[in-house]
């Protein structure tokens, strides 16, 4: 072999090192990439769950219906529940 054709071998060997390099090392940081978008994807089906229960629990508060369902759970249930007690109480008597 001739100097020149030396010479075109090493040059071509050497780039193709360096892309074999390059190649690995991008491989290796896409990897991790990848690790890392699985973790907010992750993250943001987590948000969006708790985003969703909010929602329903706003949406409970102001509807009307919320609002009178609150309020009979809260006020009147607890008075309704009073008066079964003493009807029943009364019945039990006779």
């Amino acid at each position: 072999m001739d100097v020149a054709e030396w010479i075109i071998v090493a040059i071509l060997s050497i780039t193709l090192m360096l892309f074999l390099i390059l190649g690995i090392v991008l491989l290796v940081k896409l990897i991790g990439l990848s690790k890392e978008v699985g973790k907010i994807v992750v993250e943001g089906q987590d948000i969006a769950k708790n985003a969703n229960g909010i929602v329903s629990n706003v949406r409970g508060m102001t509807s009307i219906g919320g609002t009178v369902e609150m309020f009979v759970n809260k006020y009147i249930n607890p008075k309704l529940k009073e008066k079964m007690k003493e009807e029943e109480k009364k019945e039990e008597k006779k």
